[in-house]
């Protein structure tokens, strides 16, 4: 009967162990990334640089606005006016440099300059100035809305790679949590076993069935066991706090992890779905529309416009104007003969300057370029490294679960050899302690592979 009560205690002890389930509300993985994607500032931040692009379009875009010009210029002295001058035009900015331009001038004195001087009625006038050399095919106006277009591309990019590097600290939090939360409750479940066992020996050293030294032995194990609960329950704080830091709310309210939240139990179940990596396990996909691949090419787009624009700036700056000119009440009197046209010309004559500009713009597309090239390679052999690196810890947890078992079985089996008097406490601490060794690294093999999961969608960057 001796034998079968302390057989029973044992068996209990290691019931205890493999089956401990605390209670909780399960804060799920899925759940959590869908708090940080809608409400982390740093991915609000990111969401703000496409805002900002767009500003940045209407600016460029306002290069093209018409505009309403008037100066007014009047002089009065000692009774006489010297001169009074009105200058107004209405302009049109067109894509190829090509400006409109609408005036009406008027201007009266007794001291006018004659080139000054206007009918009574005042001058209407309506012409046109086009650029043939510099500024025809390619000027700073359209250059600013062109850069600004792929600016909106480029800022989209970056906002995926900034948003990809928050979802990813914040789901190594989530594992970090995950693995101490199952590490504490590894530990108390050994606690109770190891007090189970301490009961059970004080009872036969009590009916003088084991030595007095049997419950020293018995009591170390149980303080051992404190020691790695307190530490355990001290790295679980700290992991909690962590995960607290990417938690909010609308308003910008952080969100405080209630105590009876727990991680998913069957995290592995669902992980890939969450991460949507599924399609990238086996294969290399294409890197076509990768955001660190599009952001590079974004940047030589934007490189390449500010070539155009240094090229163009070796040609000669040529700018003829012609506008017809009327009284505005015979305005509609065609009459081609009444005209002003106009001339500009300017052109350096060693290009130094405009040539060495052209140079650096095409050494910066040539370092850009390079660096797309080494970032696709690098993307394919970071995606094949996580690749191999999961497929070789799907082994290792085959392996470890194995050996848990195993493990398993040899503490049942010395448990029952000592409950026919035939092992000793020394001999079930050291069979329990493999065993938690074995768990143990489970544990951290289970948070590697989730972790190498988070490192693969990291490195695909597809944060949406």
């Amino acid at each position: 009967m001796k034998h079968f009560i302390l057989l029973f205690l044992f068996i209990s002890a290691e019931i205890i162990a493999q089956n401990t389930i605390p209670n909780g509300k399960e804060l799920t993985y899925n759940e959590y990334l869908g708090y940080v994607k809608k409400f982390h500032p740093l991915v609000k931040s990111a969401n703000l640089n496409i805002s900002n692009a767009q500003a940045n379009l209407m600016m460029a875009r306002g290069g093209f606005d018409p505009k309403i010009e008037i100066d007014f210029d009047k002089k009065q002295f000692k009774g006489s006016e010297y001169y009074s001058i009105l200058n107004s035009s209405f302009k049109i900015p067109t894509w190829y440099g090509i400006e409109v331009k609408a005036g009406f001038d008027n201007s009266e004195g007794i001291y006018l300059n004659p080139q000054n001087t206007q009918p009574n009625q005042g001058l209407t006038s309506l012409g046109i100035t086009v650029p043939l050399g510099q500024g025809m095919f390619i000027n700073q106006r359209m250059s600013d809305l062109r850069k600004a277009k792929i600016q909106i591309q480029l800022n989209e990019s970056e906002r995926k790679l900034q948003v990809i590097v928050v979802l990813y600290d914040a789901s190594v939090a989530y594992f970090n949590w995950k693995r101490n939360f199952s590490e504490v409750q590894l530990y108390e479940a050994y606690l109770k076993n190891a007090e189970i066992r301490m009961k059970g020996v004080s009872s036969l050293i009590l009916n003088g069935d084991k030595p007095a030294i049997d419950s020293i032995e018995a009591g170390i194990i149980v303080r051992n066991r404190k020691l790695n609960l307190e530490d355990s329950q001290l790295k679980l704080a700290k992991s909690k706090l962590e995960l607290a830091n990417f938690l909010w709310l609308e308003n910008n309210i952080p969100f405080e992890l209630q105590e009876d939240i727990i991680p998913e139990k069957e995290l592995e179940s669902t992980l890939k779905e969450s991460l949507k990596i599924n399609e990238f396990l086996q294969e290399i996909p294409t890197l076509e529309n990768h955001p660190k691949i599009n952001a590079l090419q974004s940047k030589i787009g934007i490189l390449e416009v500010e070539r155009k624009l240094k090229a163009n700036s070796l040609l000669p700056k040529i700018d003829i104007g012609y506008h017809y000119l009327s009284e505005p009440s015979s305005f509609n009197e065609t009459n081609f003969n009444d005209y002003k046209v106009g001339l500009n010309f300017s052109f350096p004559l060693f290009l130094r300057k405009e040539r060495g500009s052209l140079q650096v713009a095409k050494f910066k597309i040539q370092d850009t370029q390079f660096e797309l090239d080494i970032e696709k390679v690098a993307l394919k052999n970071k995606i094949k490294a996580q690749q191999t690196e999961l497929n070789s810890l799907e082994k290792q947890k085959k392996l470890i679960a194995k050996l848990v078992i195993d493990y398993a079985t040899m503490l049942t089996s010395e448990e029952r050899l000592f409950s026919f008097g035939e092992s000793s406490i020394f001999l079930i601490n050291s069979r329990e302690n493999n065993l938690i060794a074995s768990q143990l690294t489970a544990i951290h093999l289970e948070n590697r592979y989730f972790i190498s999961s988070a490192d693969l969608f990291k490195v695909m960057a597809n944060p949406d």
